[in-house]
């Protein structure tokens, strides 16, 4: 991923900048009210989200409140909760920012106390899924890591309008346990352990329905192919087979018309009487 160097610079800058001050705070086990001071500054000198405009503290979403919420274009594009930067982030924690910002309809959730950083991908399925997408140790991060800068340019103001959250959670979906895991059951994917079984043992008679059962029984743990996560994962390759089938289809009628149109070209014209 490339990154413009303006807003590298802005984030290396940044960078020697707050770290010192989180340090700093951490310390002196600074309170909720003064982490959430910090972390406006950091979402605005770090992140390149305005302070005035883009920036919204003490959100009200239904009767609650969050304690930032970030805008893109004048619309909420991130729920914030903070937690005091020496409590220790817990399951609760993410609860309640999750809540926020299913109330709201919103995708994206940060959890963090300026220490720690963990960002949420929420789906509104029945019922509300949230999935950690990444997470990071601010004090942590090395400005001069290539990994570590494309890291925070996901959450900057720029990436975000490029689509860069997004584009990290499909990447970390694609490539998830349960997604490897179950495409392991496909019939193209058996089809390819058979050949090579057989390269190996050429007198080998194996079927798909055996190699299913070793999977199932020594290779692959119940926990992957069970459960929301892996219902989603069948979910997406059903409807990639489907696709495949129907491009298929359509390729063998397209075949099948231009071969009756060439035999029709091809027969000899009959002169009448």
């Amino acid at each position: 991923m490339a990154i413009p160097a303006k807003i590298q610079s802005r984030i290396v800058e940044g960078l020697k900048r707050f770290q010192p001050i989180v340090e700093s705070a951490k310390i002196r086990d600074a309170n909720e009210s003064d982490t959430v001071v910090l972390l406006t500054g950091i979402f605005s000198e770090i992140l390149g989200f305005d302070k005035y405009t883009d920036i919204t503290t003490e959100h009200s979403i239904r009767g609650t409140f969050c304690d930032l919420a970030l805008k893109i274009n004048g619309n909420i594009a991130i729920i914030v909760e903070a937690k005091a930067v020496g409590i220790e982030l817990k399951d609760p924690h993410v609860k309640q920012a999750v809540d926020y910002g299913a109330n709201k309809g919103i995708d994206w959730v940060i959890l963090t106390n300026g220490v720690t950083w963990r960002v949420y991908k929420i789906l509104f399925t029945k019922p509300i899924q949230h999935i950690p997408v990444f997470q990071f140790e601010f004090l942590n991060i090395k400005a001069k890591s290539a990994d570590d800068l494309e890291l925070l340019y996901t959450l900057t103001k720029e990436g975000i309008q490029k689509s860069s959250l997004e584009n990290i959670y499909v990447q970390k979906q694609a490539t998830n346990k349960f997604m490897i895991g179950n495409l392991l059951y496909t019939e193209s994917v058996l089809n390819s352990i058979k050949k090579e079984l057989k390269a190996i043992y050429p007198d080998l008679k194996v079927t798909n329905d055996e190699i299913v059962k070793v999977l199932q029984t020594g290779v692959i743990k119940r926990e992957i192919t069970e459960g929301e996560e892996s219902d989603e994962a069948k979910k997406k390759i059903l409807k990639t087979a489907k696709k495949k089938e129907k491009v298929k289809a359509d390729a063998s009628s397209a075949s099948s018309s231009a071969a009756e149109v060439q035999i029709s070209n091809e027969l000899p014209s009959v002169p009448l009487d």
